[in-house]
């Protein structure tokens, strides 16, 4: 029984190290198309680097132990956001 728990837990803290991940993302490339005037405005990545320095402490609040990351979590989450927040800034600049 303890091993069907634990694949759930790790099931479920994936789920949410990814959702946090993405969701941050795409906040950022919200925030980068208000925030910018154009694709060549490096204030566009402000918002970026606010999401992934945030990413950690969203997950935590949801209750995963981010003490336990490897560097391939790190750099996982930091991917997930940064490819969210370049598709969604990418849509909403070709949009305009």
């Amino acid at each position: 029984m303890t091993e069907t728990a634990d694949r759930q837990a790790a099931h479920r803290r994936g789920v949410t190290v990814t959702t946090v991940a993405c969701l941050t993302g795409v906040a950022a490339g919200l925030g980068s198309n208000f925030i910018a005037s154009g694709a060549t405005d490096q204030l566009g990545v402000l918002p970026l680097l606010a999401a992934l320095t945030l990413n950690l402490g969203v997950v935590r609040l949801f209750g995963v132990d981010v003490d336990e990351f490897s560097t391939k979590d790190h750099l996982y989450t930091a991917f997930m956001t940064f490819s969210l927040w370049f598709v969604t800034w990418a849509i909403l600049l070709t949009a305009a």
